[in-house]
């Protein structure tokens, strides 16, 4: 699995490259390139480095995309959101996997291409696209999220996605999401030809704050998203925490020469130590 810092001075560079295309494109027409009428002969056809709302139209490599849903672990049970969908072809591969995607894009010429698309595919059923503004729309019910965006525009929406049901899994092509180290990392392989990286996270629990562990006993805990320090008292006495993490709702800690597992439901924990011993924890109000 790739470094999360092995990667930032090529994101960097990637980033750079599509400010440099975006440039290059108004240059030449001196405004965004207009979309070619969608009615008679001519049908709508996109060309890459053509400029839109946020950013330019690059389509993700298809075997990047099968990466990237494999990474994130698609079901028929999932609900997954293409924040940007082009052409709609990451969202019409997870509907042919028998998950149900929806793909937000601003251009409508993009939108009907995609909804054109996923019918020949015959997966018009599962696959929908919507035409509007990702940072004014509400996908809070996905439990997968795909995206190909600059890193600016991931750190805008890195509060939204942190505010999302914990477990939710979010995948970005190329690129990261600033402070927040990803929870895994995969290449597009020989296939992939450019942007071919991409980075996955799970919304973590909540867990900052203090908590009652049974009687005479307490957590206080400070998050930075996956991760978590702090302390435990026990019986009157302070013990630090190491190896604090969360994947999801699932939790684990060390303290006092245990190791503690369990899962998080909003403001109570549980779960076991090492030693096979239940613990229990509830947030203090």
């Amino acid at each position: 699995m790739p470094s999360h810092t092995s990667h930032r001075s090529a994101r960097l560079l990637l980033a750079a490259s599509l400010a440099l295309t975006l440039g290059a494109a108004h240059a030449q027409t001196g405004q965004a390139p207009a979309a070619e009428a969608t009615s008679g002969a001519t049908a709508y056809e996109p060309t890459v480095g053509q400029s839109g709302k946020d950013v330019v139209w690059v389509p993700t490599a298809q075997s990047l995309v099968d990466h990237m849903l494999r990474m994130a672990d698609i079901t028929p049970q999932d609900y997954l959101v293409d924040l940007g969908a082009g052409d709609g072809r990451t969202v019409i591969t997870a509907a042919q996997q028998g998950t149900r995607a929806h793909g937000i894009e601003f251009n409508p010429d993009m939108v009907k291409l995609a909804r054109e698309a996923a019918q020949k595919a015959g997966v018009a059923d599962k696959a929908t696209f919507t035409e509007g503004d990702i940072f004014e729309s509400d996908f809070s019910d996905a439990t997968v999220i795909t995206l190909f965006l600059l890193p600016n525009l991931n750190l805008r929406l890195r509060p939204t996605l942190l505010d999302m049901k914990p477990g939710t899994r979010i995948v970005s092509n190329s690129f990261d999401m600033g402070d927040w180290t990803p929870d895994d990392a995969v290449d597009g392989g020989a296939e992939c030809q450019s942007y071919c990286h991409a980075y996955k996270w799970v919304v973590p629990a909540k867990v900052e704050g203090a908590w009652t562990l049974g009687k005479n006993a307490a957590l206080s805990l400070n998050q930075a998203y996956q991760m978590f320090s702090g302390h435990i008292t026990l019986d009157g006495t302070q013990h630090e925490i190491s190896d604090g993490s969360l994947l999801g709702t699932r939790v684990a800690f060390s303290a006092n020469g245990r190791q503690y597992t369990g899962q998080v439901d909003a403001d109570r924990m549980t779960g076991r130590d090492d030693q096979g011993k239940a613990w229990t924890a509830t947030r203090k109000q």
